[in-house]
């Protein structure tokens, strides 16, 4: 049984029909990625999985529910939980509240498990503690990333939606982030679906990985597999 599964999902803006008959599944403990160029769907996929936009057809299953029709919180609840393109970083908030919103829903918040798991994220990003006091929006952008990603992390997450985590940043810390994210998935076995437009760092890391082109799911396979598909690596590595 899959954890996450999309089946057959349409999804319009208007008359425009940005994703059609998208099927992916996400077993638990897995790196899935989705790649694409811009406008193939991506984005709106994640959107979709999260309760952000209506389904035109199809439905999101997930832990063996149709949870199609679920409010997006409720889906929080349920341990979806996502780190949206752009970061979304409340700038008037400190890290720490920053931090503190992604455990709105939590019934254990300032609990030993609260801050067993406030302790993780510091763990992983020991830039963020020591500007726990800053404003989100005086971080730069590789910090802000790491703010989403650990407001996220606070909702304790059965599986992790991660948005473009590299977008603007400098390679060393893209590097940074995609070892974090390896070790998030190994050190709690938290399951991730990555949207992201660096093909070659997101391929290598994915366990699996589906190929979108406006809309529609049109290859998929092992990361392995695709990085070394030939059709695949001139689309969207640069390498014939």
């Amino acid at each position: 049984m899959a954890l996450l599964e999309l089946d057959g999902v349409a999804v319009h803006y208007g008359r425009i029909q940005a994703l059609s008959d998208v099927s992916v599944t996400v077993e638990a403990g897995e790196i899935v990625a989705l790649i694409g160029a811009n406008g193939a769907g991506k984005t709106t996929t994640m959107r979709a999985i999260s309760g952000l936009l209506p389904l035109s057809a199809g439905r999101v299953v997930f832990e063996d529910e149709d949870i199609t029709r679920m409010r997006a919180d409720l889906r929080v609840r349920r341990g979806i939980c996502q780190a949206p393109e752009g970061r979304g970083v409340f700038p008037g908030l400190t890290v720490l509240e920053n931090l503190d919103m992604g455990a709105y829903s939590r019934k254990d918040r300032r609990t030993a498990a609260y801050r067993e798991d406030l302790d993780h994220v510091f763990e992983l990003f020991p830039r963020l503690a020591e500007r726990r006091n800053q404003a989100g929006g005086t971080l730069s952008g590789g910090e802000q990333q790491m703010v989403a990603i650990g407001r996220a992390l606070m909702a304790r997450p059965r599986v992790l939606l991660l948005d473009e985590p590299s977008m603007g940043l400098a390679p060393q810390i893209i590097q940074q982030i995609f070892r974090i994210i390896r070790d998030i998935n190994a050190d709690r076995g938290t399951t991730v679906l990555l949207v992201e437009q660096n093909a070659s760092q997101a391929l290598a890391l994915a366990h699996r990985a589906y190929v979108l082109e406006t809309g529609r799911v049109v290859q998929h396979g092992t990361g392995r597999q695709l990085l070394d598909d030939p059709a695949v690596r001139n689309a969207y590595l640069g390498v014939a």
